[in-house]
């Protein structure tokens, strides 16, 4: 029996955290569900054994990663941009490729700017896109659900972080699940 083609792979996903920095966090609609489902992506992706990359904007002005995001990514270096979509992260791109990525789940801010810039390049360059929509956000809620849409209309899959977890674990009743479960609650 077939699967959906969209349902993630563990083979071939990735977890890319946008510009969760710390100047531009506290203006950020529901800023706490957006750090608290990223950290659960981040260790979910952990339990894993899965890739996680992260960008930083102009950090120079809007400072690093908000710090429990940096502590849980440990020892991964950001890319850097100053572009809005991740496509100016020199070499970020190119590393996916290389690493064979073909199914990217994104987190981060802000949702209709830098988050749907990337998403709608990653398209445009063949990877599927999962969007965790209770991992990103915007300043306004108003453009959040905008953004949104607008990736979802352009071939993005909106979905939510415990969604993407379970799909990565395929089955229950393992000692992935349990971690993963213990995350989730």
């Amino acid at each position: 029996m077939k699967r959906h083609p969209n349902i993630l792979k563990r083979d071939k996903t990735a977890l890319l955290v946008i510009d969760i920095q710390e100047r531009i966090l506290p203006v950020i609609f529901e800023h706490e569900r957006v750090v608290e489902n990223t950290l659960k992506l981040i260790n979910g992706f952990k339990v894993l054994n899965l890739p996680v990359y992260f960008t930083e904007q102009y950090p120079k002005g809007l400072g690093h990663t908000e710090s429990k995001i940096k502590i849980a990514l440990e020892d991964s270096v950001a890319f850097n941009k100053m572009m809005f979509s991740c496509i100016g992260a020199s070499g970020l791109f190119e590393r996916l490729k290389k690493n064979e990525v073909g199914q990217i789940v994104v987190c981060g801010i802000e949702s209709h700017v830098c988050v749907m810039q990337t998403a709608l390049d990653l398209l445009a360059n063949d990877f599927k896109v999962h969007i965790a929509a209770d991992a990103v956000s915007s300043r306004r809620k108003f453009d959040y659900k905008t953004a949104l849409n607008r990736m979802q209309n352009n071939g993005a899959e909106i979905t939510l972080t415990e969604s993407v977890l379970f799909e990565l674990l395929d089955v229950c009743g393992t000692d992935e699940f349990k971690a993963v479960s213990k995350l989730v609650k």
